[in-house]
C-alpha cells in the first residue's frame, strides 16, 4: 500500500518491467489507468521498478494512505504485548478493514483485480514462487521453538516455562524438518546503529584532542593561579624592565 500511495494502480502482468519505448512498440494499453483514478486526481511519480503506472494520488489521499497504513501497523506491533493487550486474528481483520476502508476512500471505483492489494483483500493472492511465499507457513506445516526447545502439541505451555503467569516467552514458528531458528542478536539493529555513532563521536573527540595536545594555553591569564592574589595586594599589570 505504501507503493500504491507513491507510484499509483499496478500495472497488467504484461505491461510490467517493460521500458516507454518496450511498451510503445508492443503496442500495449492499461485499460484501468482510465478506470482506477485517485480520488482528487493524479499526480505523475514514476515507479522505477516499472510494476506501477506511476499515477499516484495527491498529497492529501496520500496521507488517508500513509496514516492508515501506521494505524494498522499499530493494531498488530509487539508493543500491544508489553500493553498487555491480546492480538489475535480478530485484531489483524480489524487492521485489514481499516487498510480496505482506506483504499475504498482514495479509490472509490475499486482497484484493478491484478493488483496485489485487491487479491490480497480478497484472498486471492498467489505467492508462489515469490520470498513473501517462503515467509507463509501453514498451520499443519508449523513447530514452535522456544530457547532452543521445540514445543509439543501435546504438552502444556506450563511444562516447559513453569506456572508464574508473569512469564514473558518469545517463540519462533518455523517449518517442520528446518530444526532449530537462528538465535536473536544480542542488540537490535537500532541498537547496533547507536553504539557504532557513539563510538564514532568518541574517536572523533579523541582525534580532535591530539591534535589540540598543545600547553600555550599556560600563558593565557586564566591559566595564571597566582592572578587573583596579586590583584588583592595590587600588583596587578606590573611589568619589568625598560619601556
Amino acid at each position: 500500500m505504501e507503493e500504491l500511495a507513491e507510484h499509483g494502480i499496478s500495472l497488467p502482468y504484461n505491461m510490467q518491467g517493460l521500458t516507454d519505448e518496450q511498451i510503445e512498440e508492443l503496442k500495449l494499453k492499461d485499460e484501468w489507468a482510465e478506470k482506477c483514478v485517485p480520488s482528487g486526481g493524479s499526480v505523475f511519480r514514476k515507479d522505477e521498478m516499472g510494476r506501477r503506472n506511476g499515477f499516484a494520488p495527491n498529497e492529501k489521499m496520500q496521507q488517508v494512505i500513509k496514516k492508515t497504513i501506521e494505524e494498522a501497523k499499530a493494531l498488530i506491533s509487539k508493543k500491544q504485548v508489553q500493553a498487555g493487550v491480546c492480538v489475535d486474528m480478530e485484531t489483524v481483520k480489524d487492521a485489514l478493514e481499516q487498510l480496505r476502508g482506506a483504499v475504498l476512500i482514495v479509490y472509490p471505483m475499486g482497484l484493478p483485480p491484478h493488483d496485489p492489494i485487491r487479491m490480497e483483500f480478497e484472498d486471492k493472492e498467489d505467492l508462489s514462487g515469490t520470498h513473501a511465499g517462503t515467509e507463509v507457513i501453514k498451520e499443519s506445516e508449523a513447530q514452535l521453538w522456544w530457547a532452543g526447545k521445540q514445543l509439543e502439541e501435546t504438552k502444556l505451555l506450563s511444562d516447559y516455562v513453569g506456572k508464574n503467569e508473569k512469564t514473558t516467552i518469545i517463540v519462533k514458528i518455523q517449518k517442520k524438518g528446518q530444526g532449530a531458528p537462528g538465535r536473536e542478536p544480542v542488540l537490535s539493529h537500532e541498537e547496533q546503529k547507536e553504539m557504532m555513532l557513539y563510538y564514532y563521536r568518541k574517536q572523533e573527540e579523541l582525534k580532535k584532542l591530539e591534535e589540540e595536545d598543545d600547553d600555550s594555553f599556560l600563558n593565557a591569564e586564566w591559566a595564571d593561579s597566582h592572578a587573583l592574589k596579586r590583584q588583592f595586594h595590587g600588583v596587578k599589570d606590573i611589568k619589568w624592565g625598560p619601556r
